[in-house]
């Protein structure tokens, strides 16, 4: 279940000292019937609620009923309910430090009376009825419910139609409420959760035993299956969730969910972290799905930044971006073959967490010495084909040299021939302990054909042998420091005010980066040195990008962008060419990269790297068992 801030028992109404109000009034808006919506399971949620209906009419415009089995309100408290900063969340300006519940300024419920009709029915723990207040008379009557709390709001914006005229079709604003209740479903699997429309049922999500089951009631099992677990502890700092396969990413960011304490919030540092991740792994402009849980010491993080609470401000912006990206990365690092359950590695070693007799396998980011792909390349220049020639040469003789592989590569003594030329020795029925399967054949000089226990797998060997190629040299290139280059003429360049402040602050990451950037005169920054590896970069625009990804999310990865694309680079023209004629070895010990390289299943550019077409699926195609 996902760990959630609990809220602290319950405690009276009290109105809030006009000190405290100065501090958080921050003027609750209602946009539109899904405003309603979320503030109204906010607070039922804090009520303690184990259930919560909500019943719309009209998409909510005409009428909104929420209704809870919470601890409810004594009657004698109703009235406060009602009054503008009046709440029994906080009282003191430390508790708004640490606030641990959903609601905290006492102002929605004032605010929905202020442009609706609104009615609260409420029965306390141990009350023997109910009580009824209607907003707009403040007179209360006898009501019979169970213990609970029922707010019913009608005729929203009756008062103001100027703001009426503004809401969309109620086909519209319904969809606007169910999005406000599936994110707080996502966030309380304990709670169960039901909507209806014009005494209609059109979404219930019961109570589950366990985040995992609330994912796929809500998302659906496609999202499951199409995402990776992640887990992330850092100091206070807890991460957990999913992140979605690159394969899975969808046009639109509409299924983005971020969760700061169990409350649902759309804030640009960790969006900016996430989108980072997949940098190297997403095709064109798709926008990555991914399901985020933050926990964090109340008070390293400030909930009263936003009206609708919806944007949060951290006190170490750049620890919680660095754990965000650490986290997602670490998650779609391992390539899908890693998961398709192969009794043993390629290597014959036993898996992780079990007999270790066996040899090692070796570790995917280390690259193969020797190997010209794998080695630090001297002044970054570009490797020639002997060199790719030789790393495939290397690969295969190293496959060949263990002892339970099940092919073993022979060189022959050809002189001047710039490709290996090996012998291979297929031994039966192997491929059930390769994820990627034996290589059986290469079409059209472009991909190469396997077979695994599952099927048929299809890989495009440029592209895989690209991704190879880029994650050796990332490995080699990253593990250095960034050198800096001094330029011979200062390249200066008019600065915002801002931008002076960013780079006076932040001089210790410009460092780090291979920037030398300082005060040349008021409004003028002068850039005395860059990052050697980039020595085409414009200097300007490279610090201009730099401060204004600083401003952002207070890190850059600017410089690293740059020099991952120089190395892409390298890796695309060092890459096997298409019309190259590949022998099994080579073949093989391609496939057996692929399944040891982290991102293995998209090339440079966000590409696919292969496929795999499952029996069934070959069946289809020729109507077999029809």
């Amino acid at each position: 279940m996902n760990a959630v801030l609990q809220p602290p028992p319950r405690r009276p109404i009290r109105e809030l000292p006009d000190e405290l109000v100065s501090q958080i009034a921050a003027g609750e808006v209602v946009e539109r019937p899904a405003s309603v919506v979320r503030e109204l399971v906010d607070n039922a949620l804090d009520a303690g609620a184990t259930q919560v209906n909500v019943k719309l009419m009209a998409g909510g415009v005409r009428a909104i009923v929420v209704e809870d089995d919470g601890c409810g309100i004594p009657p004698h408290e109703l009235p406060l309910a009602l009054k503008r900063h009046a709440t029994s969340k906080i009282s003191s300006l430390a508790e708004l430090e640490h606030v641990a519940t959903m609601g905290f300024r006492g102002e929605a419920l004032a605010a929905i009376a202020s442009v609706a009709e609104l009615s609260i029915v409420s029965r306390a723990a141990g009350a023997a009825h109910a009580q009824r207040l209607d907003a707009r008379t403040g007179e209360c009557s006898p009501a019979a419910r169970a213990q609970g709390t029922s707010v019913e709001v009608r005729e929203l914006f009756f008062s103001t139609p100027a703001r009426r005229k503004f809401l969309k079709t109620d086909a519209t604003e319904l969809a606007h409420c169910l999005e406000a209740v599936r994110r707080h479903a996502l966030a309380r699997p304990d709670v169960g959760f039901a909507v209806w429309h014009e005494g209609r049922l059109v979404e219930q999500w019961r109570a589950a035993a366990d985040a995992s089951q609330r994912h796929r009631d809500v998302l659906g099992k496609d999202f499951e299956a199409d995402s990776r677990s992640l887990q992330l502890q850092l100091g206070p700092l807890r991460l957990h969730g999913r992140a979605g396969l690159p394969t899975a990413a969808r046009a639109r960011a509409d299924q983005q969910y971020v969760y700061v304490n169990g409350r649902y919030v759309r804030d640009k540092l960790i969006a900016h972290a996430a989108r980072s991740a997949y940098e190297d792994v997403l095709h064109g402009n798709r926008q990555p799905a991914y399901l985020l849980y933050l926990d964090i010491a109340p008070d390293l993080v400030d909930v009263n930044v936003h009206p609708t609470k919806i944007e949060v401000r951290f006190r170490d912006s750049r620890a919680v971006h660095h754990a965000v990206r650490q986290a997602v990365e670490a998650a779609l690092a391992p390539p899908r073959s890693a998961g398709m359950d192969p009794p043993r590695s390629a290597f014959g070693a036993a898996p992780s967490g079990g007999d270790a007799s066996g040899p090692a396998e070796p570790d995917p980011r280390r690259p193969l010495e020797g190997t010209g792909a794998g080695r630090a390349v001297p002044g970054w220049e570009r490797p020639s084909p002997a060199q790719v020639s030789l790393a495939l040469q290397q690969t295969a003789e190293l496959y060949a040299r263990e002892p339970r592989a099940a092919w073993t590569a022979e060189r022959l003594e050809l002189p001047n021939a710039p490709s290996v030329a090996a012998a291979a020795t297929i031994e039966p029925a192997p491929q059930e302990d390769w994820p990627l399967g034996r290589a059986v054949a290469q079409i059209g000089g472009v991909y190469i054909l396997a077979e695994n226990r599952h099927g048929l797998v299809i890989v495009d060997m440029h592209a895989a042998h690209e991704r190879i190629v880029y994650e050796r040299l990332k490995a080699t290139m990253h593990a250095a420091q960034i050198e800096s280059q001094p330029l011979l003429i200062p390249a200066t360049f008019a600065a915002t005010p801002a931008e002076v402040a960013i780079a006076e602050a932040q001089q210790a990451t410009l460092q780090e980066l291979g920037l030398d950037v300082s005060p040349l005169s008021p409004g003028v920054l002068a850039v005395r040195a860059r990052p050697a590896a980039l020595r085409d970069a414009d200097p300007v625009e490279l610090v201009r990008s730099v401060l204004a990804e600083l401003a952002d999310t207070d890190g850059s990865r600017v410089v690293q962008r740059a020099r991952d694309e120089v190395l892409a680079t390298m890796a695309c023209h060092g890459a096997v060419r298409a019309n190259r004629q590949l022998t099994l070895a080579e073949m093989n010990a391609l496939l057996r990269d692929m399944e040891r390289t982290e991102r293995a299943d998209q090339c440079n550019h966000g590409r696919p790297t292969w496929r795999q077409l499952s029996m069934r699926e070959l069946d289809a195609l020729f109507l077999r068992g029809r």
